[in-house]
């Protein structure tokens, strides 16, 4: 035999062996840490004797009505966690394709002026919640989803215009897209906040409507460079084929082109959102308190659990985690 091929085979086998024994230390220090040493009750006293030697979970039961909904009012988040329940379920359903697509539109189409009444309330008397007071994983959900809704359609015109034959479309459509695309998100949710209401007249958009909007714009540009991707997967010879059946230019491009597109690039899709739904954390620049702003609005103002931070971002990764990972492996 080799004596290349013998080496390989004796490499790979100690490898097995000794990083088991290498990470076994390791992992029992975390698991100790995490686990068999941890506070999971809210006791702070037990929590400040375990400094060191075991994680407090304690914070996050102390502290996971704030760290989930913001600053939405106490004696009302039965409201936000009604929608933030909706939202999530329906959420992955639409991703496995539990619905067939006119069915989880009406259910989308349903759910959001239903999730806008409950969450802002003034009808049935239900007090009024303002949008500056929503947060939470409720605010991540709606800015990434709703966000994402609106870029699609934006991105799949900005795609099919980039590729058109008329000139100063295909040029608008260029630098629309390399023009964002060139932006931290973190510039344009600033000049969304603070810039654009000296331009607009009276009071203009709120804030939540003006943060949304921006999302949405910002997005489209990155998602019309995966369509684009998409469309140029798609073989000639399927808009030849429909040309020559007859149809027409927007006939084609709906009924042949698009969803073979959509086919094709709706991993790199999936993903995009995943990606948005992370990036909806930088809105906390703007006094939006999504998920992760939830918790520094949580342990800032509270001296007693602010050396806790770790544990708390710890708890909102794994929500982060469970929510991509979940998109990732619904899809089908």
């Amino acid at each position: 035999m080799n004596t290349n091929l013998l080496l390989h085979r004796f490499f790979n086998g100690f490898l097995w062996l000794a990083l088991p024994l290498l990470l076994a230390p390791v992992a029992w220090a975390l698991a100790d840490w995490a686990v068999f040493s941890a506070v999971f009750r809210p006791d702070l006293q037990a929590c400040q004797q375990a400094a060191g030697q075991g994680a407090c979970w304690g914070v996050v039961a102390e502290k996971w009505r704030v760290i989930l909904f913001g600053r939405y009012p106490l004696e009302e988040q039965w409201r936000a966690g009604i929608v933030l329940l909706l939202w999530s379920v329906l959420l992955f359903a639409t991703a496995a394709r539990l619905f067939k697509s006119k069915t989880a539109f009406s259910l989308w189409a349903l759910l959001l002026p239903a999730s806008a009444v409950l969450l802002h309330g003034g009808v049935a008397a239900l007090p009024t919640v303002p949008t500056n007071l929503w947060g939470g994983l409720p605010l991540t959900l709606i800015l990434s989803t709703v966000g994402f809704a609106l870029a699609l359609p934006l991105a799949v015109l900005l795609a099919l215009g980039r590729q058109s034959a008329f000139a100063p479309l295909r040029r608008f459509c260029i630098t629309y897209i390399e023009l964002l695309r060139a932006l931290p998100l973190v510039t344009v949710l600033f000049l969304a906040a603070f810039v654009l209401p000296l331009w607009l007249p009276g009071e203009g958009l709120d804030l939540f409507t003006r943060v949304l909007f921006t999302i949405a714009l910002f997005s489209a540009a990155y998602l019309a460079e995966v369509l684009r991707g998409g469309l140029q997967a798609v073989p000639a010879g399927q808009g030849q084929a429909a040309k020559a059946l007859g149809l027409n230019r927007v006939q084609r491009n709906v009924h042949v082109v698009l969803p073979q597109a959509i086919r094709a690039c709706l991993p790199s899709l999936i993903n995009s959102f995943v990606t948005l739904f992370k990036e909806c954390s930088l809105v906390t620049i703007v006094a939006l308190f999504e998920l992760t702003g939830a918790l520094s609005l949580a342990l800032a103002g509270d001296v007693q659990w602010r050396s806790f931070y770790l544990e708390g971002y710890l708890f909102i990764g794994l929500v982060y985690w469970a929510y991509c990972f979940g998109l990732s492996k619904t899809v089908k």
